[in-house]
């Protein structure tokens, strides 16, 4: 599974398939307006916790090394194995290791935005360990070889036809799109996997520093077969994932579960507290890999609220410019408004590539309004595009006319006048200006209505004198 290149993403976003758009569209304004009435109908409040919980959520960033002690011993003291990994080549080479010493050669997956993020499942194919994604969303984009569009609903950008279709050339049966039979096919074919994998691998949604719990939370179930039936268990998170103590996590799950898919909780929610030992059920090994990848380095900057981010798809199902590009469009793991901020700034991507993101934003703050550990989102965009003026950085994109001449003649209220009267006699696909045809040829622009302002505007000082 790769990302595809901006040269592939410049083509799919400039010709986006209206079905893609639809349930692109279909699939983030659903749950927006679930969001909206289930806060409004449970709590008479709702901003006073998202508040709270954001005063949570920084103040854990703000005590990140202490609390990573905390849970390190946490875990340990639950029979966990514990490792702490900077690079994304050093978590992967992790996460081999394990798998090589336990001898483990398949893997089942609950769903990762982490493992996305590290590439995992192409690094453990090439050592010759298979992985099988086993949420129904991320299963159908590995059979796809594709790659999700959205945090919470991989495949988003796909319905119901299309992955009949994917399951019949897979060999699941003859095509059938009745989203019941769907589900029972993979439940099928995916409980196979189960039952033979060594080793079940997950990521985390939150972990309690005060106890080592790792908490997950899934509509599937899916995780609940990865952390028992396998005799190996393998958690890779990101450092940020920690809350201090279990009392906060009722804060948070009823946010998340709210936030993301409009429920009071997701259908499973469960809390892993270590491997097998006396009196305790589940695997005979639990080994837990805290994954930096540049989140240190965030932490450090003028972008660190992000890091309070709880992957919930807010931000992603309100935000206009997301529903029309649809998720591929930012060719990076995280799209939508936190993609645009984090993307550029995670350790293993490249700033100068991804510098154009955080562009992808028409700042009406929705995202914040929405976001449950209430995230600044319009102005780290703002602080990032600043930063890409400054470094020159993505700059140089093809097909992008230059803003000199712009703030030129938005600088000169003559000039301006001109422009504006010529634009309504001559169309802007036939100005003389090759960068604006390029430009063009992947934009739709409303027809011109400047002016008539204006005469009003002399029209009434007339009257007034």
């Amino acid at each position: 599974m790769r990302l595809p290149s901006p040269q592939a993403i410049d083509r799919f976003s400039s010709g986006v398939d209206a079905s893609v758009r639809a349930s692109v569209y279909e699939g983030t304004r659903v749950p927006t307006e679930w969001r909206r009435e289930i806060l409004a109908r449970d709590y008479e409040q709702p901003d006073v916790l998202r508040k709270l919980a954001a005063q949570v959520k920084q103040h854990t960033m703000d005590h990140l090394e202490d609390y990573l002690v905390k849970a390190e011993q946490a875990l340990l003291a639950n029979g966990a194995e514990v490792y702490f990994a900077e690079t994304v080549d050093r978590a992967k080479s992790m996460a081999l290791e394990v798998l090589q010493r336990e001898n483990a050669k398949t893997v089942v997956k609950s769903k990762s935005m982490l493992t996305e993020e590290l590439h995992l499942n192409s690094f453990l194919a090439q050592h010759g360990i298979e992985c099988v994604e086993t949420d129904l969303g991320e299963y159908v984009i590995q059979i796809d070889d594709d790659v999700p569009s959205h945090i919470i609903k991989p495949i988003v950008h796909k319905n119901r036809r299309d992955i009949a279709k994917s399951f019949e050339r897979e060999g699941l049966g003859a095509y059938n799109d009745d989203p019941e039979t769907i589900t029972r096919r993979a439940r099928v074919h995916l409980r196979k996997s189960f039952l033979r994998a060594d080793c079940g691998m997950t990521g985390a949604n939150f972990v309690s520093a005060e106890s080592g719990r790792i908490v997950l939370v899934t509509n599937e179930g899916n995780a609940r077969w990865c952390t028992t039936a396998p005799r190996l268990h393998i958690v890779m998170v990101g450092i940020e994932k920690l809350v201090p103590r279990d009392k906060d996590l009722g804060l948070f799950l009823n946010l998340l579960a709210r936030s993301a898919v409009g429920q009071q909780l997701t259908v499973y929610t469960q809390f892993v507290n270590g491997p097998r030992s006396i009196g305790k059920d589940g695997p005979d090994k639990m080994v837990v890999i805290f994954v930096d990848n540049g989140r240190s380095e965030v932490l450090g900057s003028d972008y660190r609220e992000i890091l309070r981010c709880i992957r919930c798809g807010a931000c992603q199902n309100v935000c206009p410019v997301y529903r029309q590009a649809t998720g591929h469009a930012y060719r990076a793991t995280y799209q939508g408004p936190i993609g645009a901020v984090l993307s550029p700034l995670l350790g293993a991507n490249d700033f100068e590539q991804l510098a154009d993101l955080p562009k992808a934003s028409s700042l009406c703050g929705a995202c914040n309004e929405v976001c449950p550990v209430d995230i600044p989102i319009p102005n780290l965009l703002l602080r990032l595009r600043d930063r890409a003026f400054r470094e020159g950085a993505g700059m140089a994109k093809k097909g992008t006319p230059p803003m000199a001449p712009w703030a030129w003649l938005a600088t000169h209220p003559g000039a301006w006048r001109s422009a504006l009267t010529m634009a309504n006699a001559v169309p802007m696909k036939a100005a003389p200006v090759p960068a604006m045809h390029r430009w063009l040829g992947t934009r739709e622009l409303p027809a011109m209505k400047g002016g008539a302002f204006r005469r009003w505007w002399r029209k009434h000082q007339k009257a007034d004198s």
